[in-house]
């Protein structure tokens, strides 16, 4: 993780909320960067910044048949390989998967931790989740369920363009979540935006200030064009 990334990402999580983003970008033109509702932090005080490492996910029948294919019997596919390629600074984030197993788990996120990733955002569940509480490692998903991956899917690619429900994440990508949703900020627009953030979030501390003094709505409308 370079010195730039590493004072972005504790000015974002020291000075900004999600929401603050997420207007600047829909005054930017960037209307559609905001996860599904359903991907939540495991743990609702769970705040998460960094660069996007993304996996593709496929789902598997096994039958007892060997295909074809170069993952033939291997079990998670390349799941291992994208975790061990996890960089400081990175977060792991998977999609393409049916909601029949979870995504993610308790040694996945001990190695992640390890490799001083900054979480994982999954398009499914994650199981193992009192570990992954314990260990205090960054989860965002659709919730918890037991079921194994290993019989039922694989990781068919990594460090590739991936589609949640039409919001594209590209690799390097910058994600911010809180309780409130994950966003996905393009690294093209990263600066503008987060400046604009940044600014936006001081004013809206002034008009907050203002109120509890007394200033009406209208009035702090008027006066600092934020309400």
């Amino acid at each position: 993780m370079s010195d730039n990334d590493s004072t972005l990402f504790q000015q974002i999580r020291d000075e900004l909320l999600v929401a603050a983003v997420g207007d600047v970008l829909d005054t930017m033109g960037y209307h559609h960067q905001f996860l599904p509702a359903g991907i939540a932090p495991l743990q609702k005080s769970m705040r998460i910044v960094g660069r996007a490492m993304p996996v593709l996910e496929a789902d598997v029948i096994n039958d007892g048949r060997k295909s074809a294919g170069p993952l033939s019997g291997k079990p998670f596919g390349l799941m291992l390989e994208a975790l061990d390629d996890l960089r400081p600074g990175e977060i792991y984030i998977a999609t393409g998967a049916s909601l029949r197993y979870a995504l993610w788990g308790g040694l996945m996120s001990t190695r992640a931790q390890h490799l001083k990733a900054a979480g994982a955002i999954l398009d499914g569940y994650v199981r193992d989740a009192n570990e992954i509480e314990h260990l205090g490692f960054t989860v965002f998903c659709r919730g918890t369920y037991a079921q194994d991956q290993g019989v039922r899917g694989q990781v068919i690619d990594y460090r590739c363009s991936i589609e949640i429900e039409g919001v594209r994440i590209a690799p390097g990508d910058l994600l911010f979540g809180d309780r409130e949703g994950v966003l996905v900020i393009p690294r093209a627009v990263e600066a503008e935006a987060v400046q604009k953030a940044l600014e936006k979030a001081r004013t809206e501390n002034k008009v907050a200030d203002a109120i509890r003094n007394g200033m009406s709505a209208c009035e702090a409308l008027a006066t600092f064009g934020v309400m």
